[in-house]
């Protein structure tokens, strides 16, 4: 499928927050940080606004030109895991202060992801719904995921579906060990990617 993708800038935040509010609206993870629908449409796009602020300041947004996607990758290093990471605590103070869930969704993929090796994490991808089916979120990711093989880069990820985890697993991901299991809420499912050769 060839689609036309840019790298997003700052100025794109306001788009990249609304595709992504729309794609991730009926999530199970999103779903269970925030049970209540009207509260969810209140909040939401201020607790993905952080997601988006991460990436546009220290990763790669990468837009489709049409409006329909976006996918936030962020480079890793290897080494210790900074244990001082405050992006968990600022997703609930900045979108929910009162809900914890807000925060633990954060802590518990945090103490999951690996960091003995470098990698590119996919912190997220969203398709507009009206859209999601045709293909574009594999479009959208294949240039990244090219690149890691050709310099033989490893890529992470957590699918937060049965659907995303099975679009993730034709990709060449396959899944960690163990689940994240959201205290009486779904699971999550930690995906790593070797890089293909040849």
């Amino acid at each position: 499928m060839g689609v036309r993708v840019r790298r997003a800038k700052r100025r794109d935040r306001d788009q990249v927050v609304r595709i992504l509010e729309e794609a991730f609206h009926e999530d199970p993870v999103s779903s269970w940080v925030f049970p209540d629908e009207e509260h969810r449409r209140a909040v939401h796009g201020k607790f993905l606004g952080v997601f988006a602020d991460v990436t546009l300041d220290g990763g790669r947004v990468d837009l489709l030109e049409d409006g329909a996607a976006v996918a936030l990758w962020l480079s890793v290093p290897a080494g210790v895991p900074e244990e001082d990471d405050d992006t968990p605590a600022l997703m609930r103070e900045t979108a929910d202060p009162d809900n914890e869930r807000a925060e633990l969704v954060g802590r518990l993929t945090g103490a999951v992801h690996p960091h003995d090796r470098a990698h590119e994490y996919l912190l997220m991808i969203g398709v507009s719904p009206e859209r999601q089916g045709e293909g574009i979120g594999e479009a959208l990711m294949r240039g990244v995921l090219e690149r890691c093989d050709r310099e033989g880069t490893p890529a992470y990820l957590e699918a937060s579906s049965g659907r995303s985890r099975a679009l993730y697993e034709r990709l060449g991901f396959t899944l960690m060990g163990r689940t994240v299991d959201l205290p009486d809420g779904p699971s999550m499912w930690p995906m790593w990617r070797e890089p293909r050769t040849g």
